[in-house]
């Protein structure tokens, strides 16, 4: 399908969280192939698909992402629009269950086509947990994004560890770095923490992580130092976040120079002098910025917190030694390896993406069927399960009883699916840490 000279290039990107729209959406403007391909500007699309983490309009704003149109879409709602609207290029910024789900029924609705958009798909950030999980439910699309040298290397081994083709793996970074370079210190020195809704997971290491913080605001009393959260109580993002910081902040004295922020991260690092975290993304935008970067080890250098990942970044400490002034210097072989390109690369950074996409766009009797690695042959005791939660039979065709993707919800299907939602989110937050609590008795 390749994109018309006079007509822009049309991008659609179905996501499921705030931080997967950011990411998918960024991507869009990223991999869009440059001129003479495409001379106009790309239209994008978005679609956010239903569900637990379906972001509110507060946190699509304070993602700071735009798109020329935007809605909400059950699987069936956007499988339908995606057999009949000519697409160039589609974005799945999915869990990874979503994107094999969304995979095999894009396979059965495009199944006579030839002239089917390149799918392109990645992850939103550090891959640090579930890797041979998380990138086989996502095989089958044209492109794999890897935001690293290092996770393309480890993606091809995957792939060809299971005999599945691995071309699709295609090295980029995380298309939203960007941002003015750390020059010195501001006026007054601000120290950030950026909150994890589910790293970590227990009251007692996030109260501890809390109270620390707190702490260097009074050891310090010349500095500000933020608390950056996610979400709002009641809001979702990418994790479950059942322990929301502001209500543990709720019983401490928190001295003035201490405060909890929102928005977006790119316009809170603009004042830092000190990234503070545990295992977070930011610690990565924190590091293209050359912003003085610290993964704290309070907690342990564990897999399960995700802080592993940064082994050899140079940027390992603990609060003991930041309150004694600690400054850290990041690895440049080691930040070279992770897509961060604080040394000027980024701006090449998706040209073999761009240059794939518009391949693909133009490849002589248009596109082959899409071909997962799972399928009901390779694995019949798990894919029927992870396409029957977006209604999808085995063959990738809607099961019976599957929402109407003809028409939008009424009002009283909306009221219903509101409430539904917020009383999913009150049973996450406030009865099953009760219910884990009586538990423990």
């Amino acid at each position: 399908m390749p994109p018309s000279n006079t007509k822009s290039l049309r991008i659609a990107v179905l996501a499921d969280s705030d931080t997967r729209w950011k990411w998918g959406a960024s991507t869009a403007g990223r991999v869009a192939p440059a001129a003479p391909a495409a001379p106009a500007a790309p239209v994008v699309d978005g679609f956010l698909l239903r569900g637990r983490a379906t972001p509110t309009p507060r946190q699509l704003a304070e993602v700071g992402v735009r798109a020329d149109s935007l809605r909400e879409v059950t699987a069936a709602e956007f499988l339908r629009v995606m057999a009949r609207e000519p697409y160039d290029v589609l974005v799945l910024a999915l869990v990874g269950g979503g994107v094999q789900a969304v995979l095999h029924g894009l396979r059965r609705v495009w199944e006579d086509r030839t002239d089917r958009p390149v799918v392109v798909t990645g992850y939103v950030g550090v891959v640090y947990e579930k890797l041979a999980d998380g990138l086989l439910l996502r095989h089958g699309a044209d492109l794999v994004l890897a935001n690293s040298r290092q996770d393309a290397d480890r993606f091809r081994q995957v792939y060809e560890g299971v005999g599945a083709d691995a071309s699709s793996v295609t090295e980029v970074a995380l298309p939203f770095l960007g941002g003015a370079p750390y020059t010195g210190e501001h006026e007054p020195y601000t120290v950030v923490f950026a909150a994890q809704p589910s790293v970590p997971e227990t009251r007692r290491d996030r109260t501890y992580l809390l109270e620390r913080l707190v702490r260097h605001a009074r050891l310090h009393p010349g500095r500000e130092v933020l608390l950056k959260l996610r979400s709002r109580p009641g809001e979702h993002t990418t994790h479950l976040e059942e322990l929301p910081y502001q209500k543990l902040a709720q019983r401490l004295d928190l001295p003035p120079n201490f405060r909890l922020v929102y928005g977006n991260m790119g316009e809170v690092l603009d004042r830092t002098d000190l990234m503070v975290t545990v295992s977070s993304t930011a610690a990565l935008e924190s590091l293209h910025r050359r912003v003085p970067t610290v993964v704290l080890t309070d907690l342990g250098v564990r897999e399960a917190l995700g802080n592993h990942h940064f082994v050899g970044s140079g940027c390992l400490a603990s609060w003991d030694q930041l309150d004694a002034g600690h400054r850290p210097v990041p690895d440049e072989e080691w930040v070279a390896r992770q897509g961060v390109a604080a040394d000027g690369g980024y701006g090449s950074a998706f040209d073999t993406a761009r240059e794939r996409i518009a391949e693909l766009l133009g490849r002589p009797g248009g596109l082959p069927p899409l071909a997962p690695y799972y399928t009901p042959e390779t694995a019949p005791g798990y894919l029927p399960g992870v396409l029957a939660r977006h209604h999808l039979a085995p063959d990738g065709s809607l099961l019976p009883g599957a929402p109407a993707a003809d028409r939008e919800p009424g009002p009283v299907r909306q009221i219903v699916r509101r409430a539904a939602r917020g009383a999913y989110r009150h049973g996450v937050q406030r009865v099953a840490p009760v219910i884990r609590r009586m538990g423990e008795l």
